[in-house]
């Protein structure tokens, strides 16, 4: 590993926990985009680890030892973004008493994350558009401009093709914006990485961790988590406060995760037909009734492969698995 590999302490960086396909995929994508200028969008649902994956391209960069500024766009007051993200010099509006950088300054050399950026009012983004095209900022009430030397990732949930088509977001923006794009899934599609996610964040926290048992994972790993690596998270330092060091079992969940939904009841077994004197092909017939019970899944889920494996209660990787066996679909 290279000394600027080095510059951030390998127990300092933001960890993007999982082995899953989409995860491995990621990872190998900031590995390879860490070093560049250009600008990254990072897609994907709240809660699903976008802010990990900014602080990754910063810590795994060139930019490193320089600055790593953050800014939730949808958390400042609309009036309030532009002296936030360029600054103000003093008496440029009522409480400004002494002038004060503003982010794109604060990153300059390093990084400037821009989250939930898809929330920004259209007069903003015509501001931020013009300082990402010229590299230069004019704090407010200020007329001297300011080069920077900054790299923007800006992050959102909102779908911004969308956006643009009712007006709420300028296209010009958005090009300017998705120079690379990383889409992260949500967790229901990866499910495999909830058992690792819980460990994770468990042992992050204070005292003894708390662990679960095997059927407890199993029915973790099936459920929505609407609310993402967020709300996985929140709902281990839940299980911790109420069991701490404890092992728990499937029994418990209901009680601590809100939501729970329980495993589907298995059928009653079906009466098979007659078999003939010249007996029958138990394979081929086993074959095509996987095939159709997964086809009218798929069409029930609307092609999802994260709710169709929901559906026929597989893990989305088996599911994945028996689709190119069956050659249904392009399973991806």
């Amino acid at each position: 590993m290279s000394t600027r590999r080095e510059l951030v302490p390998a127990d300092h960086l933001a960890r993007l926990v999982g082995t899953s396909k989409p995860i491995a995929d990621i990872r190998d994508e900031i590995e390879k985009l860490a070093d560049s200028a250009a600008s990254v969008l990072v897609t994907g649902p709240s809660g699903s680890g976008k802010d990990v994956v900014a602080q990754l391209l910063h810590q795994r960069g060139r930019r490193a030892a320089r600055p790593y500024v953050a800014l939730n766009c949808a958390a400042v007051a609309p009036d309030l973004l532009e002296s936030e993200m360029f600054g103000h010099e003093a008496g440029a509006f009522t409480g400004a008493v002494k002038a004060r950088p503003g982010r794109f300054e604060a990153a300059h050399g390093g990084t400037l994350f821009l989250d939930e950026v898809g929330d920004m009012a259209t007069a903003m983004q015509a501001k931020l558009l013009r300082a990402l095209e010229t590299r230069v900022v004019e704090r407010v009430g200020g007329m001297l401009p300011i080069a920077v030397d900054v790299r923007v990732i800006a992050a959102t949930s909102v779908d911004l093709f969308a956006a643009i088509d009712r007006g709420d977001f300028r296209c010009d923006l958005l090009y300017r914006l998705d120079v690379i794009r990383i889409e992260m899934p949500a967790l229901a599609d990866r499910p495999e990485d909830v058992p690792l996610l819980i460990r994770h964040f468990a042992a992050a926290l204070p005292g003894q961790p708390v662990r679960f048992t095997a059927a407890a994972e199993d029915l973790l790993m099936q459920q929505a988590w609407p609310g993402n690596v967020r709300e996985l998270k929140n709902f281990v330092e839940r299980a911790q406060a109420h069991f701490p060091g404890e092992i728990i079992g499937a029994e418990l969940l209901p009680r601590l995760l809100r939501g729970f939904t329980p495993p589907a009841p298995r059928s009653a077994t079906p009466t098979p037909e007659p078999i003939p004197d010249a007996g029958i092909d138990l394979k081929r017939i086993l074959t095509d009734l996987e095939a159709a019970y997964i086809t009218e899944a798929l069409t029930a889920s609307g092609g999802a492969v994260a709710a169709t494996a929901k559906l026929l209660g597989l893990q989305r990787t088996t599911l994945i698995e028996k689709m190119r066996r069956l050659h249904i679909g392009t399973a991806g």
